[in-house]
């Protein structure tokens, strides 16, 4: 039997370990070499992704040789692009410059007019990329707002028009708020028409996300409760109507972890590794945290940590207010994260008046993220929304048991522990800090009994939140799309 070749061009605006800004980075660096380690005999997985080329990857690969270059025509203007290929763990890495890509600029910066024309234009160049690469492609993924202009395009392109089949085009959904409002400019200079979807709201036709959504043949939200929560009006961001109409399309898929960098057997950046089968690690870990922040030492009282975004979506002002509603009680924690400067305020706030108690480290620090992981006993996720969420995947792979609002990825993930004592966590619906109070209490009282905890702890950490699974239902995605 011969071997069956599918050829996918992953599309996104970050990668690890090229650049990381959030939860896409982690996808994005880990999902395609995931899907491509599934070829076996009979088929192969041919992935490649592409990113725009910043300044910052630039600086990382400062030697990086051009594969080559053209010129990219839209709207009635020219746009010379170039191209640069690297090779990450097996996968080609294509980076595409261009003017609108300006080495200065940020990944995400606070000027959108800006930010629209980087990503516009990279999307259209993406269609251009197989052309020049001489490489016929199956599959289109692209990823959120910032690729999604390539899925709308697609059909545009005369390279892809003269081709049967046409490729099929997939777009992954991590966070629907984020949808490129603003960009009408970009698109108006690019020569890009609006969506003619009747599904779709007028408003919605002249931005990105929309755009490329009502184009895909496949909807992928970033886990399966996340799927049913968008055809909602408290989810929906006033799209609920058109993905009811079109909910055929939407398969929610749940995001993975890579349970290589992510290992308490192995990782580095932790002072002490260890296993399911041996926890002494896990308590010297934790000793060695609170003695790095300045903490005292304190048996039997829980480590609680908040490793997240400063953002109203992440619920961290419930987590500030719940644990002020509970200072009386034996805990410790420990804040990690930046953002929203009020929210950042509001952490400082309560180190200063709880400075026994908390710790609030108002920065990015992935070494410190992984010390906190492995340290805690509690991780405190009580956010608004979540498509997917990876932090909980992370605790509970380092026995740290998340208490969690029932929502997307998080209930999907995490197993609500019952009065026997099974489970992996503490959820709880209704998003207030008398709610999440509640769901505290609940894990501190069997934090308090030492047998149960430690079975929590197995519990946890004998899920299998890896890659490998997220990428089979992707590769399966694709079957049926080229088969169909």
């Amino acid at each position: 039997m011969s071997q069956r070749q599918i050829n996918i061009l992953f599309l996104a605006s970050e990668a690890d370990p090229f650049v990381k800004i959030g939860g896409l980075g982690d996808v994005a660096g880990s999902l395609p070499p995931a899907i491509q380690n599934l070829s076996n005999d009979t088929i192969k997985y041919d992935i490649r992704l592409a990113l725009p080329f910043y300044g910052v990857i630039k600086k990382k690969l400062p030697n990086l040789p051009k594969m080559g270059e053209f010129p990219l025509h839209t709207g009635g203007i020219i746009i010379q692009t170039s191209i640069f290929e690297y090779t990450h763990r097996g996968i080609p890495v294509y980076f595409i410059d261009g003017a609108p890509i300006k080495e200065e600029d940020p990944v995400y910066g606070s000027n959108f007019v800006a930010d629209s024309e980087k990503f516009v234009f990279f999307s259209l160049a993406c269609l251009e990329l197989p052309r020049f690469l001489k490489w016929r492609i199956d599959i289109l993924h692209a990823n959120d707002w910032h690729t999604a202009v390539a899925i709308h395009q697609l059909s545009t392109q005369a390279v892809f028009r003269q081709s049967s089949p046409m490729p099929k085009k997939i777009l992954t959904l991590h966070n629907l708020p984020f949808m490129g409002a603003g960009s009408e400019d970009a698109l108006t200079r690019f020569g890009i028409e609006p969506a003619d979807d009747p599904h779709l709201p007028t408003w919605a036709r002249t931005i990105p996300l929309p755009m490329g959504l009502a184009s895909a043949d496949r909807i992928v939200p970033v886990s399966r409760s996340y799927a049913q929560e968008i055809l909602t009006p408290e989810f929906g961001c006033g799209l609920e109507s058109f993905f009811k109409s079109h909910s055929e399309k939407i398969w929610g898929i749940i995001n993975g972890i890579d349970n290589t960098g992510w290992d308490p057997a192995s990782d580095k950046f932790i002072t002490s590794n260890f296993n399911v089968e041996n926890l002494s690690g896990k308590i010297s870990c934790k000793n060695t945290l609170l003695t790095e922040l300045g903490l005292n030492l304190q048996p039997r009282t829980p480590l609680i940590v908040l490793i997240s975004r400063m953002d109203q979506q992440k619920g961290v002002d419930l987590a500030i207010n719940s644990l002020r509603m509970i200072e009386n009680l034996r805990w410790q924690a420990i804040i990690l994260g930046s953002g929203d400067s009020k929210l950042e305020s509001a952490a400082m706030d309560l180190e200063n008046s709880l400075p026994e108690k908390v710790r609030a480290k108002i920065l990015f620090d992935s070494a410190l993220s992984h010390r906190m992981y492995a340290g805690a006993d509690i991780l405190l996720m009580p956010s608004r929304y979540e498509p997917c969420g990876l932090s909980q995947l992370i605790a509970m792979r380092y026995g740290t048991l998340p208490v969690a609002r029932a929502t997307g990825g998080l209930k999907d993930t995490i197993r609500d522990v019952d009065k026997h004592g099974h489970g992996t966590g503490f959820l709880f619906s209704e998003a207030s800090a008398n709610e999440t109070v509640k769901a505290l209490k609940r894990s501190m009282e069997a934090y308090m009994q030492q047998e149960r905890w430690n079975g929590l702890i197995r519990n946890a950490m004998d899920q299998d939140f890896s890659w490998n699974n997220s990428a089979k239902e992707y590769c399966a995605l694709y079957q049926q799309l080229i088969e169909k």
